[in-house]
């Protein structure tokens, strides 16, 4: 990357920033409201069995309505968290109602990591991302420390490989074009308060387009489970 392309990222990202912290708190509510309702009939939501939600700071969209939406399907549900050592990846924990967190070096809580309450990054369903801005090509700007970048880099080698990579975030954040560098792993999709995004970029659109069957309808006789009827509000 650039020095030019690394400083403009340096300067959206405080921007973006500023612009989510911006919301007010009944903005916020409404958008993790709406967020639920546009994903928790979503097929691919549906069937996935083994979802990473993240928790919500810095004025992100809150996941928060409908990771206790999967709690109550009895889906397995993930957070992320920082491992010790030096190799920059995440680690995702395991997350149930009333488990402890304890805050990491940047403040976020997350759970523990233990020999068997974490699951390798390739054997989740779907992840779903927190993001500073994106565009419709699937280009991500996060945080800058790159640690989704790496843990999800085995993606650039299988593209198809799992996980599906669902960027969650505020309508106002997503930009025209980003400047992409060659480790930032593009999303699939993105889910925002107004809507779905399927991301236009080639290696998107061969394993995750419009008319992918991961966001069709079930075959006739397919049942939702559980989600059909547990939030109708």
């Amino acid at each position: 990357m650039s020095r030019k392309n690394a400083v403009n990222r340096s300067q959206l990202r405080r921007v973006m920033r500023a612009r989510r912290r911006q919301l007010t708190p009944q903005q916020q509510a409404l958008a993790a409201r709406r967020l639920m309702r546009l994903l928790r009939r979503q097929p691919l939501f549906v069937r996935s069995r083994h979802i990473a939600f993240y928790l919500a700071s810095d004025g992100e969209i809150n996941p928060a309505p409908l990771l206790e939406l999967a709690w109550r399907a009895g889906k397995c549900c993930y957070l992320p968290a920082l491992a010790r050592g030096a190799d920059g990846r995440l680690r995702f924990a395991r997350y149930r109602p009333g488990s402890r967190l304890r805050p990491n070096r940047y403040g976020i809580p997350e759970p523990a990591i233990t020999a068997g309450n974490c699951l390798p990054a390739a054997a989740l369903d779907l992840v779903l991302l927190p993001l500073v801005a994106f565009d419709p090509s699937g280009a991500r700007l996060g945080m800058g420390g790159g640690y989704y970048d790496r843990t999800f880099a085995f993606k650039q080698r299988l593209p198809a490989q799992q996980p599906y990579l669902l960027g969650l975030a505020h309508q106002c954040q997503q930009v025209e074009a980003l400047a992409t560098a060659h480790w930032d792993i593009p999303l699939h999709a993105v889910a925002t308060d107004g809507g779905l995004i399927p991301c236009t970029a080639s290696a998107n659109r061969r394993n995750f387009s419009p008319g992918d069957r991961r966001w069709q309808s079930p075959k006739s006789g397919e049942r939702l489970s559980k989600l059909a009827i547990l939030d109708s509000r």
